[in-house]
């Protein structure tokens, strides 16, 4: 591989003597069968020239491909058009992947992300070969990531060999809003030294053995930019209702007397959720996000200063979004942290700083358990990704979605889900542009009446017949022979 070294000034974005080199160059570091550690997470801050370059190689590929979560269509588009990718985890949100993972073609493992890089670091997982990730500025033993933390610290801590893509499409400034605090491996791990959503207490900077740098590729992309529909009629129902339910809860709980910290789920959804805080009553309550994305409608509750500080491990923003964000870097930086995966999604956090979680799914059932991964039970939609972190450990914990799907043909409420990933013990708040189930300290008998009312009207009678037919007999009533010929 061709490689210079390269002296650099210090305000640049190379510093030191590095191997640079272009991304075929790079490309021939990874070897046919690596497993690779990628960084990305809601799809930005993912490298685009290696892969894309591993991709148009020709080489008979079968890579393990390990992401921070959800990334772009140069490792799950071009990777996998190229028939390169084996094996994937953690989380995939894109067409060609989601249709090689249900086929078989790939195979897929989903994870939670809290605990993602100790997986990888301490063997469990995988045995990783060689990092490629996305960065703004690099040195002899050290990178700034853009635009997405995720596991990008764990994961350059796990390999000895590493390829840094430096983006000049992501602006330097980024590395005013990077938090990078590493824990100690257990059992000597100690608590997060964190006191409030945002606090700082690391450095921008991760660092890494400077023997690992194998190649320092110089890039021009920015990120592929998030497309957020338009909130539906739908949508601002059930913000509507989760705003009034917000509003009545945080005048009940006294962990909410000072501040209301907030976690939401990515997508169009979610981003339309976030916009309807804008409007509720919360007294003069400080409103903080601590979650896993910055969408949005975050963007806008600060500028309209609604929102007192966001903290999360993504920048996972519209093209409109990007270009307010790259305007003025610092400005959003005051308010804006990055952290690692490893802490946005640190269940200790989570349960510390009393962090309502928000997150939509596929279906949900009479009794309360919650499906967000797999439509009819077998096709995979893109993993589980953060949200069990969240539902699991929130002192509150919402899931908000549609009454419907299919153009109102099938109904998400449901006598059973066809796959479950968060079970009812972890779900406190059921919410539908219909209204609200609170299914706290609820029977199972109480949860299905609740839920009913919640569910779309054309499908009521139907969720009646199945508890009819269910009975009074046992703990939670189940008609089994009937319960997935639903529709």
């Amino acid at each position: 591989m061709p490689t210079v070294g390269r002296e650099m000034a210090p305000d640049d974005r190379l510093h030191g003597d590095l191997p640079l080199t272009d991304a075929a160059g790079a490309a021939e570091e990874v070897a046919a069968d690596a497993t690779v550690l990628t960084s990305g997470f809601g799809s930005v801050g993912d490298p685009k020239a290696v892969p894309e370059a591993l991709a148009g190689s020709g080489r008979d590929l079968a890579l393990t491909v390990v992401s921070g979560g959800s990334v772009g269509p140069a490792i799950d588009s071009a990777l996998v058009e190229a028939d390169a990718v084996e094996r994937r985890y953690p989380f995939q949100a894109r067409p060609e992947i989601n249709d090689a993972v249900n086929s078989g073609a790939v195979a897929f493992n989903d994870r939670h992300i809290s605990s993602l890089g100790d997986e990888v670091a301490f063997g469990g997982l995988v045995d990783p070969d060689i990092a490629v990730v996305e960065a703004v500025a690099v040195g002899e033993d050290w990178l700034i990531p853009s635009t997405s933390v995720g596991h990008t610290p764990a994961f350059v801590g796990a390999v000895d060999r590493l390829v840094v893509e430096i983006n000049r499409a992501q602006p330097r400034e980024l590395t005013a809003v990077h938090d990078i605090y590493r824990l100690a491996d257990p059992p000597d791990r100690e608590g997060v030294p964190l006191s409030a959503p945002g606090e700082r207490v690391g450095d921008p900077r991760v660092h890494f053995d400077p023997e690992a740098l194998v190649a320092v590729v110089e890039t021009d992309r920015r990120d592929e930019p998030y497309s957020f529909r338009a909130p539906t009629e739908v949508d601002e129902a059930i913000a509507g209702n989760l705003r009034g339910f917000i509003e009545r809860e945080v005048e009940r709980s006294p962990i909410f007397e000072e501040s209301l910290r907030m976690q939401f789920g990515v997508g169009s959804l979610g981003n339309a959720l976030m916009g309807a805080l804008a409007d509720a009553d919360v007294g003069d309550r400080d409103l903080v996000y601590f979650g896993e994305v910055i969408q949005d409608g975050l963007l806008d509750l600060l500028d309209d200063g609604d929102l007192r500080v966001a903290s999360a491990t993504s920048l996972a923003l519209s093209a409109e979004g990007q270009q307010r964000l790259f305007a003025d870097p610092e400005r959003y930086a005051e308010d804006v942290v990055l952290r690692p995966a490893e802490l946005s999604n640190r269940p200790e956090l989570i349960d510390r700083f009393g962090v309502v979680a928000v997150n939509s799914a596929v279906e949900v059932d009479l009794y309360g358990q919650v499906n967000s991964t797999h439509v009819g039970g077998s096709r995979m939609i893109s993993g589980v990704g953060g949200s069990g972190d969240f539902v699991r450990n929130s002192p509150l914990s919402v899931i908000a979605l549609p009454s419907t799907a299919g153009g109102g043909d099938v109904s998400k409420i449901r006598p059973m889900v066809t796959h479950v990933d968060h079970t009812e013990h972890d779900v406190d708040i059921i919410v539908t542009e219909h209204g609200v189930a609170n299914l706290r300290g609820t029977a199972p008998r109480e949860r299905a009446r609740l839920l009913v009312e919640c569910a779309a009207p054309d499908f009521r009678a139907d969720l009646e017949a199945y508890l009819d037919r269910a009975g009074e007999e046992g703990h939670t009533p189940h008609d089994l022979d009937s319960a997935f010929d639903w529709t």
